[in-house]
């Protein structure tokens, strides 16, 4: 029985790659009714996204680059959906 390593599918920007791997790594979750990314708040899950980033970047970009990338995008990641109803509402 041939045995392949799953890969990751092509990304075609560096955000859509930090994106990826944050949720691979369980750092973010989908809105299931809206489809925004939400933070989880999970500092285990987002010292993993890190440590993929430091161990397989994309092709071309630095350590560096690629943990700024993936700084970047969580930190720009909100813990809600700005587009459900808050509890106040």
């Amino acid at each position: 029985m041939l045995m392949t390593k799953e890969r990751r599918p092509a990304i075609r920007t560096l955000r859509g790659w930090a994106i990826s791997v944050l949720h691979e790594a369980g750092a973010i979750r989908e809105c299931e009714e809206h489809g925004w990314m939400k933070d989880r708040a999970d500092p285990h899950a987002s010292e993993r996204a890190l440590e993929i980033a430091r161990h397989d970047p994309p092709a071309g970009i630095s350590l560096d680059e690629a943990v700024a990338e993936i700084h970047e995008v969580l930190s720009s990641i909100g813990d809600t959906c700005p587009e459900c109803p808050t509890e106040s509402d």
